[in-house]
């Protein structure tokens, strides 16, 4: 097997960069600024968009790490929302997007008639939306987890921002949901209300389990946070291609997605070491999820937990490293 310490020496010349994190926080609507680009050697600098889930932020610490070790990359890292993150492929202030859930309106946009963006294949991880209750109540109510019964719990619900309907709590109103549009075309006695965060639903969650009181929520796997909290799903109307078709008729459950990676064209067509690395990237749930937890739970910074799974995973990285 080839070292990884081999390859950084073969890449002779090129100094380890000092990490360039430039934290742009884009809210809805807000534009890509235009950041400085420093020379850094032959891989040069590389802009990842950091989108706001810890899950997203374990690839991209992970992948900034072993650009910036064995690559000699200038890493920039800029706090975007989704959609916001894509227009700057066409800008070029940004090369690439580490984790993305579907978006194929943002795909037909950005991929097929701008032509700023291009697929750079799976992460190899999966990823499942969808409702969930703490265990506690699953356990109580067995039949909650179909969405037939939801209504005759709505007032468990109530909240004092349902406006006495039950209360289907949200996460970053910038997520992928279908929520809305589920809850009027299901006919359910549902308002939809945004918790404003990942952090947020998260502790709704465990204080809910932990005090017993009934939360209904939007929530998604992986996430690290289920292996401390079995949250239990309930069961939408089965998915079905197409059926998720229009926006505003959709009445059924969201499809497993496979999490993909999206590059800025101009960078794909420069073939550089950084494009080759994010190409080349993919690893499991349960690798993101122990990422994840690490910095979530174990207070650690994106890059001593990157630092600790790529130590732990050399084998994987190896992998990943643009061939020579």
């Amino acid at each position: 097997m080839r070292s990884i310490v081999n390859r950084r020496v073969r890449l002779a010349g090129i100094s380890l960069s000092t990490v360039a994190a430039l934290a742009l926080t884009a809210c809805g609507g807000a534009k890509v600024e235009s950041s400085d680009a420093a020379d850094s050697g032959d891989c040069g600098t590389f802009t990842i968009a950091i989108n706001p889930w810890v899950g997203y932020e374990a690839n991209a610490a992970v992948i900034a790490h072993v650009a910036e070790t064995e690559l000699g990359c200038t890493v920039v890292k800029k706090d975007l929302k989704e959609e916001i993150a894509w227009q700057g492929f066409g800008t070029g202030q940004v090369d690439a997007i580490v984790e993305n859930w579907g978006h194929d309106d943002l795909k037909k946009k950005y991929i097929e008639d701008q032509k700023t963006a291009v697929d750079a294949g799976s992460t190899g991880v999966e990823g499942v939306i969808g409702w969930y209750v703490p265990p506690w109540m699953a356990e109580e109510y067995p039949d909650i987890t179909d969405w037939n019964n939801l209504n005759k719990y709505a007032s468990l619900f109530e909240t004092t921002e349902s406006g006495g309907k039950g209360q289907l709590l949200d996460g970053d109103p910038s997520f992928v949901t279908n929520d809305e549009a589920l809850v009027k075309n299901l006919e359910l006695d549902y308002k939809v209300v945004y918790a404003g965060s990942e952090p947020a639903l998260i502790q709704a969650f465990r204080q809910a389990e932990k005090e017993k009181k009934p939360v209904l929520g939007y929530f998604y796997d992986p996430q690290w946070f289920l292996s401390e909290v079995e949250l239990v799903k309930v069961n939408l109307p089965e998915y079905q291609e197409g059926c998720d078709a229009d926006p505003e008729k959709v009445a059924c459950d969201y499809p497993v997605y496979d999490l993909d990676k999206i590059v800025s064209k101009s960078f794909a067509d420069a073939n550089g070491p950084a494009y080759q690395l994010v190409n080349n990237f993919t690893w499991t749930n349960e690798d993101q999820n122990l990422v994840a937890r690490y910095i979530a739970q174990d207070n650690m910074s994106p890059e001593e937990a990157a630092k600790k799974w790529v130590e732990a995973n050399k084998d994987k990285v190896e992998a990943w490293l643009p061939q020579s």
